[in-house]
């Protein structure tokens, strides 16, 4: 599954997301990615949509890695802000956890910007939005 191409809904709703953060979102001072080519090709389209210019970094604990994983990636950045692709249901987990509980559904490309802390209620949910939202796919 790793080596599985980002479908053409999938490229489609990566360049509303991209248009999206290029208004909503300061540049990143740090891009990663899970090494799965849909990861991958999801940071790039988005990255080029944004008009971002930091590089992207691979980092293989984005697949198949746990909330911990996720969790300890964050903290161990100094970038702020940060972007990070990689994969449900570790996504929802973190999203939630980080937010201080509650269930929270990441659908495909969606994205959620959280300030605060890397920890477990430590941060704060400003937004999140999904390609429907943006009149892309279905969520």
């Amino acid at each position: 599954d790793i080596d599985r191409a980002l479908s053409d809904r999938g490229r489609s709703d990566a360049k509303l997301v991209g248009a999206f953060f290029a208004e909503a979102l300061p540049r990143p001072a740090a891009i990663v990615s899970s090494p799965a080519r849909r990861a991958r090709e999801t940071a790039a389209i988005v990255s080029a949509g944004a008009n971002w210019r930091a590089t992207i970094t691979i980092d293989d604990r984005l697949y198949g890695g746990g909330i911990t994983d996720l969790l300890a990636l964050l903290a161990e950045s100094d970038a702020d802000p940060i972007v990070v692709f990689g994969h449900e249901p570790v996504w929802s987990a973190t999203v939630s956890v980080l937010v201080g509980g509650g269930e929270i559904t990441m659908v495909t490309c969606a994205a959620a910007c959280i300030d605060g802390e890397a920890e477990s209620g430590g941060g704060t949910l400003r937004w999140m939005i999904t390609p429907a939202a943006l009149g892309g796919g279905p969520s």
